[in-house]
């Protein structure tokens, strides 16, 4: 096979379990704390992406000259942090496609895991249907812009107290349905109006966007 000009950048899961299993490379988690001590692969080094300052300090101790392997939760942190490697002249930076929910998809080994029970299909869509209106949340703890969009959700659930149901799917543990859903990034609201799903946002909605669908 002739040799591609460009190297490949993004690999899939088992494309990264060989690049890693090699000797003399480095291998980097740029999700938070909290999402590393809940699974990691073996021998990575973390260095959250969304802590600037910590994220310069811990890979400022990095080889440029070495094969650098970076993932996230599902890909969008990798690619930025892959980007800024790259700039910065890191030679050769791959980043795991779909990041390591594409991982554990692929059966690979985690270390460290806490083996929370996921939301089944079948419990959400009990869920869904225990109720004329839902909004369906898929968000996390350490998710910047689910954080940010936390007290709108809030004050609706509130305001429509005894004629809504939140449903909050975890996009850190509820990988069946984050694959359902194709939910790729963090924050994904949908509403559901008798069973039926009437609406979805990708991405952060304010409290007036949200209220309309709802009515």
């Amino acid at each position: 096979a002739q040799e591609k000009s460009a190297q490949k950048e993004k690999l899939d899961a088992n494309e990264f379990a060989t690049g890693i299993s090699k000797d003399s490379i480095q291998l980097l988690d740029v999700r938070s704390p909290g999402e590393y001590a809940s699974g990691h692969l073996k021998g990575s080094l973390l260095a959250n992406w969304n802590d600037k300052a910590e994220f310069e300090r811990r890979t400022s101790y990095l080889d440029k000259n070495k094969p650098l392997y970076v993932y996230c939760l599902s890909g969008g942190r990798s690619a930025a942090a892959a980007d800024k490697f790259r700039k910065n002249g890191f030679a050769q930076v791959y980043e795991l496609k779909g990041g390591i929910n594409a991982w554990k998809q692929a059966s690979l080994p985690v270390e460290g895991m806490i083996n929370e029970k996921q939301m089944t299909i079948e419990e959400f869509d009990v869920a869904i249907k225990s109720s004329s209106l839902v909004l369906v949340d898929f968000g996390a703890e350490w998710c910047p812009p689910c954080k940010k969009m936390e007290p709108a959700i809030k004050a609706i659930t509130e305001k429509n107290a005894g004629k809504l149901t939140l449903v909050k799917v975890d996009g850190g543990r509820d990988l069946d349905l984050l694959k359902k859903y194709n939910v790729e990034a963090l924050p994904v609201l949908l509403i559901f109006k008798d069973g039926k799903q009437v609406w979805r946002k990708d991405g952060i909605a304010d409290e007036k966007e949200i209220t309309e669908q709802l009515q």
